[in-house]
Formats: C-alpha cells, sequence, structure tokens
C-alpha cells in the first residue's frame, strides 16, 4: 500500500475513535455535573478537558453549555467532534478506492448529519440525544468496516490507529481520575469518590460489564485492573496492545519485514502481560500510565516512520 493510503486509513479511524471518545466523556461528565455543586460540577468539567489534552486551549467559563459547545463545535478548536469528524470524512474520500462502498457511505452520512445537528449551539435538554447520535455514527461505521472489508493491510491499518487511539484515552481517563477529580486523598472511599469511579467506567462504556464481573461496591483496585489488565473488555490496555500486536503482526507478515514498530509494539504487549495490579499500584498508577502513554506515542512515531507517512 502506498504510504498516502496508509495514512489515510490510519488517521481516519483515529478520527473517529476520537470523536466518540469525546462524547462518551461529554456524556460521563454531564451525568456527574448534573448530581453535583456548581463548584463540584466545574472540577467536573475540567476533568473532560484535561483528559482530552485541552485545557490549555480552552479560555472560557467552567460551565457546561460552554465547555459543551466548545468540544462539540467551537470555532477554531480542532479538536472539536465536527472538526475530527471532518478530518475522518476528508480521509475517507483521499482512499475512497481503498475502502469500500459502505464505509463512504456510512462516514460521509455521519458528517452531514453531525453538521446539521451541530450547526447551531447545542442545549442542555438536547445534549444527549446529540452524544448518543455520535456514538451511533461511530459504531455504524466500524459495523461497515467489520462487516465489509477484506482482512487486508487496509483494514490492519484501520484497526491499528483505533487501538492506539481508544489506548491512548482509557490511559489518560484513569489518569486525571487520580490527579484531577479528587479535591485530596481525605476524598478517598467517599461518596464523591464511588461516584466518579462509577464514571470512569461509564465513560468508557464499562459500567455494566464490570458489574457482570464484580457484582458489588466499586473499588477502586478493582475497577483499575479492569480496565487496564482485563482482555476481555475491549477498551482496556490489555486488549488494545493485544489487538495492536496482531494487526502489526499481519502486516509484518504481509510486506515480508518485521518492523522496529512491531518490536516496541510486541515487547510493550509482552511486558504488560506479565504486570499484576499489584505491581502497577506498587510502582505508582500515575508513573504506570505516564510510561505507558509515552511508550503508545513512540509505538505511533515508528509506525509512521516504518511505513513513512505522518499526520
Amino acid at each position: 500500500m502506498l504510504g498516502r493510503s496508509a495514512w489515510g486509513i490510519f488517521w481516519m479511524a483515529r478520527y473517529l475513535e476520537r470523536a466518540e471518545n469525546t462524547a462518551r466523556l461529554l456524556d460521563a461528565g454531564f451525568r456527574m455535573a448534573l448530581t453535583r455543586g456548581n463548584t463540584v460540577a466545574s472540577d467536573e468539567w475540567r476533568s473532560v478537558l484535561v483528559t482530552l489534552g485541552m485545557d490549555d486551549g480552552y479560555t472560557g467559563d467552567m460551565s457546561g453549555p460552554a465547555i459543551t459547545n466548545w468540544l462539540l463545535r467551537g470555532a477554531g478548536n480542532d479538536g472539536s467532534v465536527l472538526s475530527m469528524m471532518e478530518a475522518a470524512r476528508t480521509n475517507a474520500r483521499m482512499v475512497r478506492t481503498a475502502i469500500t462502498r459502505e464505509v463512504w457511505e456510512v462516514t460521509n452520512e455521519s458528517w452531514m448529519q453531525l453538521q446539521s445537528l451541530l450547526a447551531k449551539p447545542v442545549k442542555e435538554a438536547d445534549l444527549g440525544h446529540v452524544l448518543d447520535v455520535i456514538r451511533r455514527q461511530a459504531t455504524s461505521v466500524r459495523g461497515a468496516m467489520e462487516g465489509t472489508m477484506l482482512r487486508n493491510d487496509i483494514f490492519n491499518f484501520a484497526r491499528i490507529g483505533t487501538h492506539l487511539e481508544r489506548a491512548d484515552n482509557t490511559a489518560r481517563i484513569l489518569d486525571v481520575k487520580y490527579h484531577v477529580l479528587l479535591p485530596s486523598a481525605a476524598w478517598v472511599g467517599s461518596r464523591l469518590d464511588n461516584a466518579q469511579w462509577e464514571m470512569v467506567l461509564r465513560s468508557v462504556a464499562g459500567e455494566r460489564a464490570f458489574r457482570w464481573l464484580h457484582a458489588g461496591a466499586l473499588d477502586p483496585k478493582g475497577i483499575a485492573q479492569f480496565l487496564i489488565l482485563d482482555g476481555r473488555f475491549p477498551r482496556s490496555l490489555t486488549y488494545c496492545l493485544r489487538k495492536l500486536t496482531s494487526n502489526m503482526e499481519w502486516l509484518c507478515r504481509d510486506y515480508h519485514q518485521e518492523t522496529a514498530a512491531y518490536r516496541m509494539q510486541k515487547e510493550a504487549s509482552d511486558k504488560l502481560g506479565k504486570t499484576t495490579i499489584t505491581d502497577i499500584f506498587e510502582h505508582g498508577l500515575h508513573e504506570f500510565i505516564t510510561e505507558f502513554l509515552a511508550t503508545n506515542r513512540l509505538v505511533a512515531d515508528a509506525i509512521a516512520a516504518d511505513y513513512r507517512f505522518t499526520e
């Protein structure tokens, strides 16, 4: 595959995943803010910005409507959902001959629907519906890819983009929970602490799966283990790294060359597979996540170098 086509597929998948992750974080923040006082609610909204890495670029007030509209449709915000869906559509159009008709059509329809839906500021009463549409559209694109595309290098580049982005998002959510949401360590185990752990699960669509596997009270260590090490959950770090390794291994076989990115990724996946949640907490969750995010970025850079494409 030409580097330009790989670039388009890779970033199309990343932008779609990033748009969905933003919608999920906004939904969780909105639900939390509804049950909190103004001061705590502003912290919840700030945590959404920090998780997305957009706190430095945001200059508005910390109210829900202001942050929500900036993240959904903010003028000049390249990280808004509208901008990301447009970028996904642009990349899909660039590689139309490499994807199926169904994938192109659903991506194009998703962009047109969101462009219409976000033409005006989103009212609080309409926010739930808008976020539902964003999640459904992202799911529709993934469904079209899963159901119509050949399992070839095109598909593997798309899945690599998806799981790099998803792993990054899950790690950031966990990190922000520990360093932004709680006012102090004294709140650990409180109703606020438990509610925010529930928000973490909701933001990765994992609250029901966790309760199926871990009946009873929310346990921070159990949730961290679920989101980091449980390979059954499709947004856990372990699951994402296994999929990345598998897709990159396929590319190595297809191109008859073992790349530096694959070796780096396999080493990271093998290392995580030998790690326990006790190891992580003894080392420090923040330190573990910081190292994980750094490795994730290095893998993404190595992929770009190996296959000669950039953002």
